[in-house]
């Protein structure tokens, strides 16, 4: 008699994670120790995870032959079907998540990336390139706390109750790439110059050309103030309640002489007692605008300390988040994050903190506010900042004081105006007197962005003085001042002022602006290395490359009011109201429309990257080209092709500024270079990073040096022009 051995397969339940640090605490909650190539699993589940997007859409080139050349006969190109690839870079990891979607042992897929549009986006992409059906459930949490993550799964919703999400996030996608790919096509075609545009990209570069305009048109005034010093205290000349500037010095020297002859005395002291609420938790932008002013941290600079601080060091929440709120069920881990402090200075405030039940306020706590994801603050993993670099230390501190405050009390003071006549002429200054410090305790003079009010010392009504000094002060009216890289992005995410319908203003307001807290820093980045914008000092101001592409664009694709109606229509969809067919067909003859404008107007486009080099292989001026790889020089004529290599980007940190240098080879001797003008000897440079690391990592350098021999590839002049879009 034959025995058949009958094989059990016990079924799991697979759970995609958007990044692989949300998928270790996942699979920390639901018990899965053990590990496989891209997953964690135990007896009952399988947690993977994506790299961000693993799926992204599929190039022109790689839809059409046609379109595997840049010729403006070949536009608008308006795919008859979208389509998508893998990225390349993440591909392995795609593999490893394809693997199990396929896999005979999984039940059932629980969708874990971010609760929002794009984290759906990220699972239904990977989720429709796999091919993969069976039944989906969705893990919906605004919060990565055990409790959440319990609550969640005991409480998981079917897939299909998120489609219209999905198919917005599509919707959106699609469009950047029709709007983005084609007016960057018509743009560099038609004026054979390396240019580029997108919905989030073009309006932030309009916005910094446009103020450029403002202060080139200023004109400046010159006017003078009546002080009066009394006690110290500096009391301005006033009319009807307001400082008095004087645009006649004739007229300013008149009353001072009419001043100095009247009697000085205290007419009125008016006394508001003020409480200042601690700042709201800090959301990456504003963490982000801190950095840079505080410590002249770019954006992107901040980002990668709070991604390590995140996902290597775990001392901070997630970081990409546009709240300054946390979620209710967050109340009972307060107690242990705050101890996680070990910073023997503040450790007394958090004792202060801990000895009173803590504050439930609405402006720490707020469910309604917390969208994807909560505010930055601590984890409760214990600190040792020795390990830290200076930035990183910096950074942690910021987070760390602002976390510590919230929970603090009031900063109390009273404001003192006091009014002063000189006969009817009336004069005011202003002071105030601390009563209690409250959350001010915990910060420096200037780490806080506040009016600066002095202490004012007693006045008593009636109180007469003689002999007062009695100055004009001269002064001269201001332009605007230009952009930071923290007032941008300020203005990105408020850019209601530079659009005139009310709706569209609200709009922008809902979604926090163009661009997400996730992108800005991506997009300040890149407008840079475009050559768009260049730093002086702190200050950005547009190049000639930025001010003539900004005269080349659509009018509307330079406004924030396309992110405003492109999202009323999107929630539509959100909302079933709507449908991507239909938001798709008017995008496409959006795009037709903004190609004709291209294609019609009458401009010459002044190379300002032209040489005086002439190419080899035509006769014709090479331009120098900057891209992601280095800098090239490219023949002007798009059909020649010709391109030499003259640098090459690295890896390699600028010690002053700390952004990527690039390498040159001079005189048989390779240099590293910045563009804040830092430069020196590689083989000097590598020799002081050995120094301080104590050895140097061969293997790793001499990867990178091979990685830096290969050739860049040259399909067309204007080498991966994608590189300089976002979407």
């Amino acid at each position: 008699m034959i025995k058949i051995k009958l094989v059990v397969i016990k079924m799991k339940k697979l759970i995609l994670a958007e990044k692989p640090s949300v998928a270790r605490e996942i699979a920390r909650v639901l018990g899965c120790k053990q590990n496989m190539p891209g997953a964690i699993f135990s007896t009952n589940y399988i947690v993977t995870w994506a790299l961000g997007h693993l799926v992204t859409l599929a190039t022109p080139e790689e839809l059409s032959k046609e379109w595997q050349i840049w010729k403006l006969e070949t536009l608008p190109m308006i795919p008859e079907k979208f389509e998508t690839r893998v990225i390349k870079e993440t591909s392995k990891q795609f593999q490893n998540v394809k693997t199990l979607l396929k896999s005979n042992e999984i039940s059932e897929l629980i969708i874990a990336t971010d609760a929002g549009r794009e984290g759906e986006l990220v699972a239904r992409w990977i989720i429709n390139k796999v091919g993969f059906n069976k039944p989906i459930k969705r893990l919906w949490i605004s919060s990565m706390t055990d409790k959440a993550i319990k609550d969640g799964f005991n409480n998981l919703k079917d897939a299909k109750l998120y489609n219209n999400l999905y198919y917005s996030a599509e919707s959106r996608a699609i469009a950047d790439w029709l709007v983005g790919l084609n007016v960057t096509r018509a743009l560099t075609c038609k004026y054979n110059a390396q240019l580029s545009a997108g919905r989030v990209q073009t309006p932030t570069l309009a916005m910094i050309t446009s103020r450029e305009e403002e202060i080139n048109k200023f004109i400046p005034k010159e006017y003078y103030q009546i002080i009066l010093k009394i006690k110290g205290v500096e009391f301005t000349y006033q009319e009807n309640n307001q400082d008095k500037r004087l645009f006649d010095k004739d007229v300013a020297i008149k009353l001072v002489e009419q001043i100095k002859k009247e009697k000085i005395v205290v007419s009125d002291i008016k006394k508001t007692n003020k409480h200042e609420l601690p700042p709201l938790l800090y959301d990456l932008t504003t963490l982000q605008q801190d950095g840079n002013r505080l410590y002249n941290l770019t954006p992107k600079n901040t980002l990668d300390i709070i991604q390590k601080l995140y996902e290597v060091d775990k001392y901070l929440t997630y970081p990409r988040t546009d709240s300054k709120y946390l979620s209710d069920d967050m109340y009972d881990t307060i107690k242990e994050r705050l101890q996680t402090i070990t910073t023997l200075e503040y450790q007394k405030y958090v004792k202060e903190i801990l000895s009173k039940p803590l504050s439930k306020s609405k402006r720490i706590f707020d469910n309604s506010k917390v969208s994807d994801h909560h505010a930055i603050i601590l984890t409760e993993q214990k600190t040792n900042l020795f390990n830290l670099s200076i930035n990183e230390k910096r950074i942690y501190d910021l987070v760390m004081k602002r976390f510590i405050s919230a929970f603090m009390t009031d900063y109390i003071y009273d404001l003192i105006t006091v009014e002063i006549k000189a006969g009817n002429i009336s004069f005011k200054g202003r002071g105030k007197r601390e009563i209690d410090k409250g959350f001010k305790k915990v910060y420096q003079n200037g780490e806080l962005e506040e009016e600066l009010i002095n202490a004012i010392p007693e006045f008593r009504i009636g109180e007469t003085f003689t002999g007062v000094e009695v100055n004009i002060k001269k002064g001269i009216t201001k332009a605007p001042d230009r952009y930071t890289e923290a007032s941008l992005l300020a203005a990105m995410e408020h850019p209601g002022k530079f659009v005139a319908e009310t709706t569209l203003q609200k709009v922008l307001e809902q979604v926090s602006g163009i661009g997400t807290p996730a992108t800005r820093a991506d997009i300040i980045e890149r407008i840079f290395n475009a050559g768009y914008v260049e730093l002086k000092g702190k200050s950005i101001y547009p190049t000639e490359k930025g001010k003539q592409l900004i005269s080349l664009v659509p009018a509307n694709l330079k406004s924030p009011a396309l992110t405003a109606n492109w999202e009323l229509r999107l929630a539509k969809i959100e909302k079933g109201t709507d449908n991507k067919q239909s938001f798709i067909k008017d995008m496409e003859e959006n795009t037709k429309e903004l190609i004709n404008e291209v294609l019609h107007q009458n401009y010459k486009y002044r190379h300002d990257n032209a040489t005086k080099e002439k190419c080899p292989n035509c006769g014709k001026i090479l331009l120098e080209v900057t891209n992601k790889y280095g800098t090239s020089l490219v023949c002007v004529d798009r059909e020649c092709g010709y391109h030499k290599t003259i640098s090459k980007n690295t890896n390699f940190m600028c010690p002053n500024c700390k952004r990527k240098m690039q390498e040159i080879i001079s005189k048989d001797k390779t240099i590293l270079i910045c563009k804040c003008g830092y430069k020196e000897n590689k083989e000097s440079f590598i020799s002081k990073l050995a120094d301080k690391k104590g050895e140097m990592n061969k293997k790793s350098l001499d990867n990178y040096l091979r990685n830096q021999q290969k050739e860049i590839p040259s399909n067309n002049p204007f080498l991966d022009i994608f590189s300089t879009l976002k979407k």
